[in-house]
């Protein structure tokens, strides 16, 4: 068997000898076409290397951008402030792979389209979303048209039709070209180079590079992600608008996300937010310092202190939200049922019943906000336990003992009978210190229901709809429904409208909502 095995082997590599050798011998043996054309007109069968001040089209020049240096040295402990540049490294995209065939050329748009790579934090304001060609400089030999066979053009047309690139701030995303794409066009109106450019086009003054956000944890996340995508769809760079962030200790050890998307960050002291972000004159000397144009509180911490916004607008720094006036118009407790009585919309039985500010609506036509005076504002208040007292046997138990000036579930306290009034009151007047205290009949059986509003600085304003907030703990919303099924379509109309009416008495400014209760 061993010699029979052996022999058919060697019989299979002759065999193989001679299929090679009878296709050698069948190839033509090609032309020299050279006498024909000139030089200039010849194809090198390898990529021909680019003229010096263009790339060559299988490689993408990468982008970084120049970051700002470190802001000035200034002391936490000392009374100075340490302003610190946040260091990501710089990111590279490797080239888009090509063949022989998309090398060799054709001097149509079609076969010299290349797809351009460029990550969202790029410093380039070029427009990322058109595919650019590589265009030969004058006085370079241009290829041949007929270089590519029918099917390798085919192929190639397709493949530049199919997808291109997009840079978004979460990585590269396939956009689908041809009709998707024109329809992405239409939807952009325009795109500008800068802020400055921005600002000029549409009549503003106040131009805003640099905003100081005056809160942490995921409140931070949202708005710097919001602003980079804006930035990048009206700049074509998302890094035009920087970011300064404030980082307690216990911030800087947990790593946090924010941190690492800030552009420069400044160390505030730990502890509760009253040391930091909840500490107005700490932000708004941060402001001053670094400096910036604007600053942005969020929600919770100081985002409901009228004071922050006053001292901005006296250091002339853009408060990200509505005006002091309003905010205590609204925010205020007594005020804002003060102003809602005013406007002619429904309240609970309270110490404040029937006050009521000389105000009309041909005020608001010439540009004058309703405020409440002090004298009217100390009537809607209780001073001691006494006074509460006597307003609560008015109004009939079980009442709610309010601090004007709490929330987030502090100073505030159910009251079922007169014995446990004054110990709830001086828990009340322990939790907020300082703060007027106010006395309102218990809204029983009741569902939350919030109105969602969105106003500018031209007396405009609409309704965004709105939501359940009913399910609660210790005072504390833990889930909001939407939309608010709860309340048939003309109850919530007319909250709608109210919540309207309140935001253009005051002359609210930037999103907000108003909560209703529904008996």
């Amino acid at each position: 068997m061993l010699p029979l095995a052996l022999l058919g082997l060697i019989l299979w590599i002759l065999y193989l000898c001679w299929r090679i050798n009878t296709k050698s011998l069948m190839m033509p043996v090609e032309e020299d076409k050279s006498d024909g054309f000139p030089p200039s007109a010849k194809v090198s069968p390898t990529a021909q290397s680019p003229p010096p001040g263009e790339h060559s089209p299988s490689t993408v020049p990468s982008t970084s951008e120049q970051r700002e240096g470190p802001g000035p040295q200034i002391g936490t402990t000392s009374g100075d402030l340490e302003v610190k540049t946040v260091d990501t490294e710089a990111l590279q995209v490797p080239s888009a792979a090509r063949t022989s065939n998309t090398r060799m050329t054709s001097s149509g748009p079609e076969m010299r389209e290349r797809l351009k790579f460029i990550l969202g934090a790029s410093e380039d304001n070029s427009s990322d979303d058109e595919p650019m060609a590589d265009k030969p400089p004058s006085g370079a030999p241009q290829p041949l048209t007929n270089a590519l066979s029918p099917q390798q053009t085919t192929c190639t047309q397709a493949q530049s039709r199919s997808s291109t690139i997009k840079p978004s701030m979460s990585g590269l995303h396939l956009v689908k070209k041809g009709r998707e794409h024109r329809k992405m066009d239409l939807q952009r109106d325009f795109t500008v180079a800068s802020p400055a450019e921005f600002v000029t086009r549409f009549g503003g003054t106040r131009v805003i590079e640099k905003v100081l956000i005056a809160n942490n944890g995921i409140a931070a996340v949202k708005c710097m992600r919001s602003i980079r995508r804006w930035a990048y769809e009206m700049f074509r760079n998302e890094r035009t608008i920087r970011f300064v962030v404030m980082v307690t200790p216990e911030d800087l050890k947990a790593n946090a996300e924010y941190i690492k998307m800030a552009d420069h960050y400044v160390p505030v002291p730990g502890g509760p937010n009253n040391n930091n972000y909840a500490n107005v004159e700490l932000i708004v000397d941060i402001a001053k310092r670094i400096p910036v144009q604007a600053v942005w509180a969020g929600w919770g911490h100081a985002s409901e202190n009228p004071k922050l916004p006053e001292l901005l607008n006296k250091a002339g720094i853009s408060f990200l939200g509505p005006s002091s006036k309003a905010m205590w118009a609204l925010g205020d407790k007594v005020a804002s049922s003060i102003v809602a009585q005013t406007a002619g919309i429904p309240t609970l039985p309270w110490s404040g019943s029937g006050l009521r500010v000389d105000w009309v609506e041909e005020d608001q036509t010439q540009g004058i906000m309703i405020s409440v005076p002090s004298e009217i504002y100390s009537k809607g208040c209780v001073q001691d336990v006494d006074e509460g007292l006597a307003g609560a046997e008015e109004i009939g138990y079980p009442v709610v003992i309010k601090a004007s000036e709490g929330g987030g579930g502090k100073g505030i306290r159910k009251v079922e009978s007169s014995e446990d009034f004054p110990g709830f009151f001086r828990q009340v007047q322990t939790e907020v210190p300082g703060s007027p205290i106010f006395i309102m009949q218990l809204a029983q059986h009741a569902r939350h229901l919030e109105v969602q509003i969105l106003a500018d600085e031209y007396g405009n304003a609409i309704s965004l709809f709105g939501r359940d907030c009913s399910i609660q703990r210790r005072h504390q919303k833990i889930i909001e429904e939407a939309p608010a099924t709860i309340a048939a379509p003309s109850t919530f109309e007319q909250m709608e409208r109210f919540a309207v009416r309140l935001a253009k008495m005051v002359g609210y400014v930037s999103a907000g909502y108003c909560g209703i209760p529904l008996l």
